[in-house]
């Protein structure tokens, strides 16, 4: 393809993407569809350069003031995610000598706001978390995501996964703490490999598999993923129970657990229930009352732990979106430790970075069942031999950052009902 004509599609792109009324991943995702005649690096190149543009907003939105001509272009210029010689084709003489100029500004004496790229509120939020972490973290969610990789162990070892992927030409390293994680940098066409289609592998970030080993299903238990969306942590936990005892997949999107049937196939698995539920108060919640060794709760959240794979989630997300969610977290979280039987484990989870979201919705639920006690995080994932277990856990919850650990942010407290 022309230059030029790339770059249009990338204006075009970014004026779709730029409307916020969507998941960017949904957007970029249609858009290439309606373009199947792009290779794989002109795809890449639109993608990225799209991601890139949500990541730094405020910061070339600025930059871009200077220029002539569509703003989307302009931004797409600066944020260009493919070869440099490719972007200079693409422009005329006026517009390399002011691309040059732009990028010559020595960013560092900008105010804050345009180097953080964050909203206000979450700015403010954020740095009375993490104090001088704060700028720290803004580096790392200016990066785009590792692809982490859990390997199904009950089809392959990770030794030998991971020399497969060698061997197809993909480099990727054991992740420092899931004893079951694959990490590879860049994005390769991981579902046309066979051990992909054989399912010797999932998708799936080393936070998230770490909650699997933090509820820590045995073999012949029940357990529900109460929460289990495309189920990911489902597919984690029944490879934690060696495919014996049953194991329920409960969401209230019919469509999200359809996602779950390709990859479940995949899998080896068969101790695994998939069951649309209407609320966190269906009948059929209410009937396995008292009845549940693990329950894990992945609730609904901001998204906010996962803004460098969904740099588009900070402007789509309010204050007061975060109050409704507070709600909801708070009665999920109740409804469903209703299930957990006497001497049973419970799992609060968000990928969120938001205090409000995590350990104040777990310390309301400790004061209003004092029937739970808490279990600390640390030598709880010490037990399921998570490597360097002491490293994630923040006042007894697991606490991951993306600047600490490398991995998306996650919170997870964890109970043990009294007997």
């Amino acid at each position: 393809m022309h230059p030029n004509a790339l770059l249009d599609l990338a204006t075009d792109l970014l004026r779709q993407v730029l409307k916020l009324d969507q998941p960017a991943d949904s957007v970029v995702s249609s858009f290439l569809r309606q373009h199947r005649n792009l290779g794989p690096r002109e795809r890449h190149s639109l993608a990225e350069t799209a991601y890139a543009v949500l990541r730094r907003r405020l910061l070339l939105a600025h930059l871009a003031q200077s220029g002539s001509g569509a703003l989307e272009r302009r931004l797409a210029a600066l944020a260009w995610q493919g070869s440099d010689t490719f972007l200079r084709g693409a422009l005329g003489p006026q517009e390399q000598k002011w691309l040059a100029e732009v990028k010559a500004v020595d960013t560092a004496g900008l105010p804050e706001k345009l180097r953080h790229n964050l909203p206000d509120w979450l700015a403010a939020l954020l740095k009375n978390e993490l104090g001088e972490d704060f700028w720290p973290l803004v580096q790392a969610l200016d990066q785009p995501a590792p692809l982490d990789l859990r390997v199904n162990t009950l089809k392959a070892k990770r030794e030998e996964v991971q020399a497969a992927l060698a061997a197809a030409g993909v480099q990727a390293e054991l992740t420092p703490y899931s004893l079951w994680g694959l990490r590879i940098h860049g994005k390769p066409a991981l579902q046309k490999l066979e051990l992909f289609i054989r399912g010797d592998v999932e998708v799936q970030d080393e936070g998230s598999q770490l909650l699997a080993a933090l509820l820590a299903p045995k073999r012949g238990e029940m357990v529900v993923d109460f929460c289990a969306g495309a189920g990911g942590k489902t597919l984690a936990l029944g490879a934690c129970m060696r495919n014996t005892g049953r194991l329920y997949a409960f969401d209230v999107s019919g469509h999200r657990l359809d996602a779950l049937k390709p990859r479940l196939a995949r899998s080896g698995l068969s101790n695994v229930y998939p069951a649309q539920i209407a609320h966190e108060r269906d009948d059929r919640v209410k009937r396995l009352a008292g009845k549940i060794d693990r329950v894990l709760v992945d609730a609904p959240c901001s998204g906010l732990g996962t803004l460098r794979r969904n740099p588009d989630l900070k402007w789509r997300q309010s204050p007061k979106a975060l109050e409704e969610l507070s709600v909801k977290q708070h009665d999920i979280l109740a409804s469903a430790a209703r299930l957990v039987k006497p001497g049973g484990r419970l799992v609060y989870a968000t990928c969120s970075l938001l205090r409000k979201e995590n350990e104040a919705v777990a310390e309301a639920f400790g004061t209003e069942h004092p029937d739970f006690e808490p279990l600390a995080a640390g030598p709880a994932l010490a037990s399921s031999q998570v490597s360097r277990a002491e490293e994630l856990e923040s006042s007894g919850h697991l606490r991951l950052w993306p600047h600490r650990h490398g991995t998306d942010g996650f919170f997870a407290a964890a109970w043990q009902r009294r007997a």
